[in-house]
């Protein structure tokens, strides 16, 4: 499908990848790893046509057609969540308005025996039948299921796209892509806005596709069960096995290994022929054995050691002054968006020096009560900061916040006071903004390099309480570990909201998990939550999604109980339901393809029109079946 060779791209100088090669065949799901600013989003450009190359090739199969998921995205105001969704069909809906205007002109004449009357019969056949081939009949169903998949409510499709956050907008855009018939996927970061339940189905999705999909994401589990090769970019140069990211990483540990010890004892090899040449150099009788050893080390090709790019962040948050012993008093608090209410009720004390996370599924009020804390959001009840709070906040759409068309440098030295402006570029070079790179414009720099730029204005504020609201988006692994020790070590009071088990493991000692507009308490680290919780970890209870039991109610157990067994019955025949509709998909786009292509030889099949309308017919009562399902799902959900 799309053969890359000798691929070099290079910016001020100096090689992002140099002669890159490598295959995208139909099948592949290819997780694209590495660490921020190591030319991933770069590449996915690239092979989008977004940006040009300095040498190589990229060719691809004719008419192959491709989806990119851009980080930044620009809907045309004014349209509905459906109607922008409904863009990926553009050649159907261009057929929807010829039909319309056919059967208009139609209804206008009179002249039934007249050539043009006549040819308008001919175009409503033809327009009808390539409508049909293109799947004109299911793509308003087909929208649905992929919206609903991906998290929107049906009261959500009729509201307008600008209404929506960047990350809601994100998934549309994510729907569209997938609703197209594209050979190729190229996804950036698919997962920073999805909900675990989401990412579930995103997952589902990718894994029954039969097309190419190329994947830049930090998320280990994502990776592990939609790809089935890793190609890594480190510097300047590619690692491409057929394994999924964790198998990956075993195996390029143990070809690493293997290159060590390789080289070990070439190198022995080396030193003993050099010993044998120096000895026998000076003898008359051996220096033709000398000459010939000398022959040997001049061919020998010396084995090389695949490079790791170890360059990493340098963090630390220094405390500003010690603030009162109470930090911030909730009482009665309460937060509503229209009808939605959001927190009703909270009663929250966090003390100095906690170290506390919030957690939850999406929507559940996480962020808006970190909002609320730093004075964005508005609410009722009484909300007390202590004496001497200062509060950081990154906020889960920081990078969203910088000007992009302002410089790495000029962006630090705009935001930092008096005191600290001589200290931006010490604090820029702990971020790996080095040299030349901090002349770079903000707009040009990946998600990743946007957070740590984020991560390092934050340096120049003062702040004794940190609220950090899913501080690991866009970050690669290294850095997500350096960002880490870094809340490890500091001395002030942190509220982490975060999906992430992995990074909050160590770093609180108390949880809070946001449910039905309350908030639960839990006096322990992450594991200890998740233990009393009975589960291993959070995508577990984003699929349980099980109401909370009281266990003096045994009555009240079992109908929950019974609800989950429906629950369970009901995705079972949803899964079925969508298999079969896809089968019988491509059964009919089969028929209407043969039909397209020797029209007489298909049509001269015993009872073909009798079965071609039976299949259409029953895609119809599956259609009908899928929706029923859903609702009943989404019943029970609510």
């Amino acid at each position: 499908m799309l053969n890359i060779h000798n691929l070099s791209v290079s910016f001020g100088g100096e090689y992002l990848f140099e002669e890159i090669s490598f295959r995208l065949n139909s099948g592949d799901r290819v997780g694209l790893i590495g660490k921020n600013g190591a030319g991933k989003s770069t590449l996915l450009k690239i092979l989008a046509k977004d940006m040009p190359i300095d040498s190589g090739t990229i060719a691809s199969d004719k008419d192959l057609k491709m989806g990119f998921l851009r980080q930044d995205i620009d809907f045309d105001l004014g349209r509905t969540v459906l109607e922008e969704a409904q863009q990926a069909f553009e050649e159907i809906k261009g057929l929807e308005l010829r039909l319309d205007e056919i059967n208009h002109q139609l209804a206008e004449r009179t002249d039934y025996e007249s050539e043009g009357y006549n040819q308008l019969i001919i175009d409503l056949n033809d327009v009808t039948h390539h409508y049909e081939i293109l799947g004109g009949y299911n793509y308003q169903g087909e929208t649905e299921k992929v919206l609903l998949g991906l998290g929107f409510k049906r009261e959500d499709f009729d509201r307008k796209t600008e209404t929506f956050s960047g990350g809601w907008r994100m998934r549309i855009e994510l729907a569209k892509l997938l609703l197209q018939s594209n050979d190729v996927l190229l996804l950036d970061e698919p997962t920073n806005h999805l909900d675990i339940e989401s990412i579930i189905w995103l997952e589902n999705f990718l894994k029954n596709y039969s097309g190419g999909v190329m994947i830049v994401s930090h998320d280990k589990m994502f990776l592990d069960n939609v790809t089935n090769r890793t190609i890594e970019i480190s510097l300047g140069r590619i690692y491409d096995y057929n394994k999924p990211y964790t198998q990956y990483l075993v195996l390029r540990n143990e070809i690493k290994q293997q290159q060590l010890n390789a080289q070990k004892n070439q190198e022995k090899e080396i030193q003993q022929a050099e010993r044998l040449i120096e000895k026998f150099r000076a003898k008359s009788t051996k220096a033709s054995m000398a000459q010939s050893l000398i022959k040997k080390l001049d061919k020998m090709e010396r084995i090389e050691v695949d490079e790791d790019d170890n360059s990493v962040m340098n963090l630390r948050f220094q405390v500003s002054v010690t603030p009162g012993k109470v930090v911030a008093e909730m009482e009665s608090l309460e937060k509503s968006y229209g009808d939605n209410h959001v927190l009703k009720g909270i009663d929250l004390l966090i003390e100095r020096d906690s170290k506390t996370a919030f957690v939850g599924q999406n929507g559940q009020g996480k962020s808006t009560l970190a909002k609320i804390m730093v004075g964005e959001l508005d609410h009722k009840g009484i909300l007390k900061l202590g004496h001497n709070v200062q509060i950081g906040y990154f906020a889960q759409n920081q990078a969203e916040y910088l000007d992009g068309n302002k410089t790495i440098l000029d962006t630090m030295i705009d935001a930092a006071n008096e005191k600290n402006r001589s200290k931006v570029r010490d604090i820029l070079g702990s971020f790996l903004f080095r040299g030349d790179e901090v002349d770079k414009y903000v707009k040009v720099l990946s998600g990743g390099e946007r957070n740590r730029l984020a991560l390092a204005k934050m340096l120049l504020q003062p702040f004794n309480v940190l609220v950090m609201d899913e501080p690991t988006n866009h970050l690669d692994i290294k850095s997500k570990n350096v960002l880490k020790q870094a809340l490890q070590n500091f001395d002030g009071t942190l509220i982490l909201v975060s999906h992430d088990r992995d990074f909050l493991q160590g770093l609180t000692n108390k949880v809070y998990e946001f449910r039905d507009g309350k908030i639960k308490e839990y006096l322990g680290d992450i594991d200890f939550y998740l233990e009393q919780r009975k589960v291993e970890d959070f995508r577990a209870i984003e699929k349980k999604n099980v109401p909370s039991q009281k266990k003096d109610k045994p009555q009240e157990k079992h109908v929950v109980f019974e609800d989950q067994k429906k629950i369970k019955s009901l995705k079972n025949k949803l899964s079925n339901t969508e298999n079969n509709i896809a089968k019988l998909e491509k059964e009919i786009a089969r028929i209407d393809q043969d039909l397209l292509m020797n029209y007489d030889k298909t049509i001269a099949e015993p009872n073909f029109f009798d079965m071609y309308q039976n299949k259409k017919k029953e895609l119809e009562t599956l259609m009908k079946s899928w929706e029923k399902i859903t609702l009943e799902l989404e019943e029970f959900a609510s």
